[in-house]
Formats: structure tokens, C-alpha cells, sequence
């Protein structure tokens, strides 16, 4: 039995990372509707968990305003229709629409859920949004490899956690978030980190990085980026934790919900792309 699951978990696996390449490198539409299409997936898995099967209307209303928040980015920043930049305000009228629907709510002891809806456009949605600034350069010219780079680190992070955790974290060392996450480790961290950092150097040596891009400059991406997607695990298995669920879905066989599989990429991605902007090197 274990050794069926693993088959399931490797070919699911081996799936996944071969449609977000494709998606990721082929061109920006194929990257556009990849990204809705996991950011849609990933706000229902937490509209479940968190409402179960009530309030469908607002639910759709909050995905809805998600789903604009990023296209109206994404026509903007891939100066898609020569689209400008001011009209991306109006993403906020959906938010708007999203807020005044729960005045008409008719159990207002219920009132408190609809908190879930603003909490996932700020938690799942704006990060996913941008992912735009990772892809596009200032006028408009698309190359999904930034990003990839950033995936790369991401998942390599993960399987070094895995890997040092199984293998040393759950006989020695401290746990590092014990009551949220029992299984986490800090020799498990300190795994995830030191392999982040390595492939980093890989792809920089490489050249997939791009050619802009210090060693230092993806050395510290590959430190602050490994940092905060261990955070964004940890906020996700503390939703989890709170609605005593193990995943947060089933999408992906072996491995879990879509929200399982990016909980770490809605810290890391966003910190990544603050980070190439404050230094002013995103492109």
C-alpha cells in the first residue's frame, strides 16, 4: 500500500512541476490562466475549510474579485491592448460589491464568516497578483524564468525539509513549531534552507537566473524566500490545525489540496518580488 502511494505521489508529482514549466515558460496567456486557474482552486479549498458549503453567492463574489484584481494586473503589466495602469483601481469595486453583499446576510449572528472572504483575497489572491511583476519586464516583454527560479527554490526548500526532517528531524533536535505543526523540525529547517541556498547557486552558475542578478543578489533571495515560504507553511497548517483538517483538499493525488501545495509560495513570491524592487534589479 505504501509503495502504491508513492507511485501515485512521484507521478503526481512529476505532473505538476511538467504543467507549471509548460505554463510558466511558454507565453504569458498560458501563464495567466495557470495562475487563475490555482488561485481560483486554492480561495475554494479555503472557502471549504474555513465556511464549508454556505454562502456560495459571496464566495464566488470574492473569487470573482480575485480573479479581476489579477487579470486587470496581468493587462497592465503585459501591456496587453496598450491597457493603462490607472484602471487597475477598479479591482477594488468588486472588493467593494464583496462587503456590501454581507449587509444582506440574514443571520447576523453568522456575520463573522464573511471575514473569510476578505482574508482570502488578501491571502491568496494578492500574492498570486504579483506574480506579474516576476514576469514582466517594464514594457511589457514576458519571461515566465524569473519565476521559475523563484519555484525552483521554493520546492527545493520543501524537499530539504522533507528530506533532513524524515531522516534526522524526528529523532534529534527541537521541534520548531510543535503545537501548530508537530512534525516540523529545525534540523528539517535548517535542511530546506541549506538546500534553497544550493540550488540557487546552481541556477545562477548555471545561467537560468538571470544575467542581471548578483551571486549575492540570489543567495539572499534564496535566504529571505526559504525564511518566509516556512511561514507561509506554518500559517496554512495553522488554518488546518484549527478546523482539524490534514489537507486542505484531494486536487493533487498523494499530495494533497492546491492550498497545500503553494501555502509556501503565497509568502515566498511576494517577499522575492518586494525584494528585487527595493533594490531596484526585478529587470
Amino acid at each position: 500500500m505504501k509503495y502504491k502511494n508513492l507511485i501515485i505521489r512521484t507521478l503526481s508529482g512529476a505532473g505538476f512541476v511538467i504543467v507549471m514549466m509548460a505554463g510558466l515558460l511558454l507565453n504569458k496567456y498560458l501563464f495567466a490562466a495557470l495562475m487563475v486557474f490555482i488561485m481560483v482552486v486554492m480561495m475554494h479549498e479555503f472557502f471549504k475549510m474555513t465556511m464549508g458549503n454556505e454562502y456560495r453567492f459571496s464566495r464566488a463574489l470574492a473569487i470573482f474579485a480575485g480573479v479581476t484584481l489579477f487579470m486587470l494586473t496581468f493587462l497592465y503589466r503585459g501591456n496587453v491592448w496598450n491597457f493603462p495602469g490607472r484602471l487597475v483601481i477598479l479591482a477594488v469595486i468588486p472588493i467593494f460589491i464583496v462587503m456590501i453583499n454581507s449587509l444582506y446576510v440574514k443571520d447576523k449572528t453568522d456575520f463573522g464568516k464573511f471575514a473569510n472572504l476578505y482574508t482570502a483575497i488578501l491571502y491568496i489572491a494578492v500574492p498570486m497578483t504579483l506574480s506579474n511583476f516576476a514576469v514582466f519586464s517594464p514594457d511589457g516583454i514576458y519571461s515566465g524564468r524569473l519565476l521559475l527560479c523563484f519555484y525552483i527554490i521554493i520546492w527545493a526548500s520543501d524537499v530539504g525539509a522533507y528530506l533532513f526532517g524524515m531522516a534526522l528531524g524526528q529523532k534529534f533536535g527541537k521541534k520548531l513549531f510543535p503545537e501548530i505543526s508537530p512534525k516540523k523540525s529545525w534540523i528539517g529547517f535548517w535542511g530546506g534552507f541549506a538546500m534553497s541556498v544550493i540550488v540557487a547557486l546552481v541556477l545562477f552558475y548555471s545561467g537560468i537566473f538571470p544575467q542581471t542578478y548578483s551571486v549575492m543578489n540570489c543567495v539572499a533571495l534564496a535566504v529571505l524566500m526559504n525564511i518566509s515560504g516556512v511561514y507561509g507553511d506554518l500559517v496554512e497548517s495553522q488554518w488546518k490545525r484549527h478546523y482539524a483538517l490534514k489537507d486542505s483538499g484531494n486536487f493533487i493525488p498523494g499530495h494533497g489540496g492546491m492550498l497545500d501545495r503553494f501555502d509556501s509560495t503565497l509568502f515566498a513570491i511576494p517577499i522575492g518580488v518586494i525584494y528585487l524592487l527595493v533594490h531596484n534589479i526585478l529587470w
